[in-house]
């Protein structure tokens, strides 16, 4: 009796690191420029903002890369890429080369939709086998998925990240599932 009371307090110990939550955070500092509408479609307002963002030039400005450690874990990380994204990073990586600031394609912008990037951390038996989001009791399937042996990519339509309430990312894997939960006011800071 005394060893299955031990053997269960030990997996009580245990199972909260299995099912650990992760939460999402931004880097710290302002974010300029500044957005508090989250990720959506492009628009006329959200291209200029997002090519603002680009020409901030520097090593790693927090509107480009606010993707970095968002939900930082020893099984995985993250990276979004999203129509804003792609039109500040192309401004970005050129303006950080020493040239004038392009102007990337709307059109293309317009086409792009939300792809979770999901890579496995050095040294993680955990494989990356899917990835969905949680809001409310409704679970979002990505519209595409390309598992690759290190991680995948995962593509969804705007509305799992419209900025109205909470979200959860799941990451399942061979060894346990992730879930790093987004506050909505992490949410409006998305780009």
């Amino acid at each position: 009796m005394r060893t299955l009371v031990l053997v269960l307090l030990a997996s009580l110990c245990q199972a909260p690191a299995l099912r650990a939550q992760i939460k999402a955070q931004l880097p710290d500092g302002p974010m300029t420029p500044p957005w508090d509408k989250g990720i959506q479609p492009i628009s006329r307002d959200s291209y200029w903002n997002a090519v603002a963002c680009g020409k901030q030039g520097g090593a790693r400005p927090a509107c480009v890369f606010y993707d970095a450690d968002l939900c930082k874990n020893d099984d995985f990380t993250l990276a979004m890429y999203t129509p804003y994204k792609a039109v500040a990073y192309e401004v970005w990586r050129v303006v950080r080369s020493g040239q004038p600031a392009p102007t990337p394609s709307y059109g293309d912008a317009q086409r792009t939709r939300v792809t979770v990037g999901v890579t496995r951390a050095a040294g993680s038996k955990n494989t990356i086998a899917d990835v969905s989001i949680k809001r409310g009791g409704k679970t979002f399937e990505p519209a595409a998925r390309a598992l690759e042996a290190t991680g995948g990519k995962f593509t969804f339509d705007f509305a799992p990240f419209a900025p109205t309430a909470d979200i959860s990312i799941q990451v399942a894997g061979s060894v346990r599932t992730r879930t790093c939960t987004v506050e909505q006011s992490v949410l409006k800071m998305f780009r």
